[in-house]
C-alpha cells in the first residue's frame, strides 16, 4: 500500500510524541503538503514526477494520506516517481543499493536515486512537465536527502523542468553548528561548504542552492516553494513519520547530527537495538549501562553484532542546542587502543581531516570549537540572505 497510515488522529499523534519523549506536533504548524490549494492548479494538465518517502504524508483532523495517493484521488497525471536513500518505502538499510520497481497498486514506475544512478537521467524526464519534491529532512549536513535535493535540482535546471518544493519542518532548525565543510572531502555525504547542522528548511537550503550559483555551470532551477504555515525556526516540530528506518523518534533525530560522527569510529550508536541514535557503546568501555546490537527493521547487519557494547544512555537527555562534541571526546580518552578508534572517511562525514587530528593530539572542547571559526559566523551571515522562516 503506498498510503502508509501510521497515524489515525492528531490527539494520537500528541499522545505518541510525548511517549517517544518529544514535544506534541504543533496543530498550527501546516507543512506545505498540506495546502494543496497552494499546489495543485500548478498540477492540473501537467505531466509529473513525484520526489516522496514514506514520510511525505498529508495529515487531517483524523487521517494521514499519502502525498502519491492525495495527488491520485485529485486526478493528477503522475508518470513516475522517484525515491532517494532508504527507498520510496523507507524500508531500505542505510547506503544499501535500490533498484528500480514498478509499483503493484498503482503501477507507477519507481525510480530510486539511490542505485546506478543518484541524479534523474535526461531519459527519466523526457516525458515530465514539472517535478513535485516531498521529502522529511532533519537539517544535518550528511543526510543524504539534501544531496538528492541538489541533484535533482541540477538535473531540473538542465533538462528545463521546474521544480516545485512542498517544504517541510526542519526538527533541528532551531540552531546552526559544527565545522564547515571543506572542498577536499566533497562528496553525496555533503555538497555544500556549510556546517553540520546548518539550520535551514530544504525549502531554505534549495533557494541558497540556486541564488549561491551552486549548481554545475552556475545553472538555475526554476523554483518554487510552497511555504510551511505556522513555522519559525524555534518551532518544536515532532515527526509523526520516521524519515529514514534509524531515526525512530524526537530524541534520535536530535541526537543524530552529534552522533552521526561515531558511524566512522569503531563504536555503535545503538543500530540493531531499539534506540538507535540515542545510545553509544563498544565491548571495551566501562560502566552500567550496555547494549547487545542484533540485526532488525533498517539494520541487516549492524555494527558489532552481537557483542555487549557498554556505554551511554541518552534517551533522557535534554533537547540540544547545539552539535554536542563531549561524547565524541570521552569515547575517544576511554577507548583503550586509540590507533584504531577512527575508520576510513570519518573525514567525509566530519567535513575536515583537522577535527580527527585535533581529537588525536589532545585539543579540549574549546579549543576545538574556536577553530571553527570563522567560517561559522560566515555561514550564519550567509544563511539570513535565504531565509523564508523567523529565527
Amino acid at each position: 500500500m503506498l498510503c502508509l497510515n501510521y497515524f489515525k488522529n492528531t490527539f494520537l499523534f500528541a499522545f505518541l510524541s510525548l511517549l517517544l519523549g518529544g514535544i506534541p506536533i504543533q496543530a498550527q504548524i501546516l507543512p506545505g503538503a498540506q495546502q494543496t490549494e497552494q499546489y495543485l492548479p500548478l498540477l492540473q494538465n501537467k505531466k509529473v514526477g513525484v520526489v516522496a518517502h514514506a514520510a511525505s504524508e498529508i495529515y487531517t483532523n483524523n487521517s494521514a494520506t499519502h502525498i502519491i495517493d492525495s495527488l491520485l484521488a485529485h486526478r493528477i497525471d503522475i508518470k513516475k516517481i522517484f525515491a532517494p536513500e532508504h527507498g520510496f518505502r523507507s524500508r531500505e538499510d542505510n547506503g544499501a543499493i535500490i533498484k528500480y520497481e514498478i509499483d503493484a497498486r498503482t503501477q507507477l514506475p519507481i525510480i530510486s536515486l539511490h542505485g546506478k544512478n543518484k541524479k534523474p537521467q535526461p531519459e527519466q524526464l523526457a516525458n515530465l512537465d514539472l517535478i513535485l519534491f516531498d521529502l522529511q529532512d532533519v537539517g544535518a549536513r550528511f543526510y543524504t536527502y539534501l544531496s538528492t535535493l541538489h541533484l535533482v535540482m541540477e538535473a531540473c535546471a538542465e533538462n528545463n523542468i521546474p521544480l516545485l518544493i512542498l517544504d517541510r519542518p526542519n526538527p533541528n532548525g532551531h540552531y546552526v553548528d559544527g565545522p564547515v565543510m571543506e572542498d577536499e572531502f566533497k562528496s553525496y555525504l555533503g555538497m555544500h561548504n556549510v556546517p553540520i547542522v546548518h539550520g535551514l528548511t530544504l525549502g531554505e537550503f534549495a533557494h541558497m542552492i540556486n541564488e549561491e550559483g551552486w549548481l554545475n555551470n552556475h545553472l538555475k532551477c526554476d523554483l518554487k516553494v510552497v511555504k510551511i504555515k505556522g513555522y519559525t525556526h524555534q518551532s518544536a516540530y515532532d515527526l509523526p513519520v520516521r524519515p529514514s528506518p534509524n531515526l525512530p523518534n524526537a530524541k534520535a533525530i536530535n541526537l543524530y547530527p552529534s552522533l552521526c560522527l561515531f558511524e566512522r569510529t569503531v563504536v555503535s550508536i545503538g543500530r540493531g537495538t531499539e534506540q538507535q541514535f540515542q545510545v553509544y557503546g563498544h565491548p571495551l568501555f566501562e560502566g552500567d549501562f550496555s547494549f547487545i546490537p542484533r540485526p532488525n527493521f533498517g539494520a541487516k547487519y549492524p555494527k558489532l553484532e552481537g557483542e555487549k557494547c557498554v556505554g551511554k544512555n541518552l534517551q533522557n537527555h535534554p533537547r540540544l542546542n547545539r552539535f554536542e562534541l563531549k561524547w565524541l571526546l570521552e569515547a575517544y580518552a576511554q577507548f583503550p587502543q586509540k590507533e584504531d578508534f577512527f575508520i576510513s572517511r570519518f573525514a567525509y562525514l566530519a567535513g575536515t581531516k583537522t577535527l580527527e587530528e585535533q581529537i588525536k593530539k589532545g585539543w579540549s572542547e574549546r579549543q576545538i570549537r574556536d577553530s571553527w571559526e570563522p567560517q561559522l559566523s560566515q555561514f550564519k551571515i550567509q544563511r539570513k540572505k535565504h531565509l523564508l522562516y523567523p529565527d
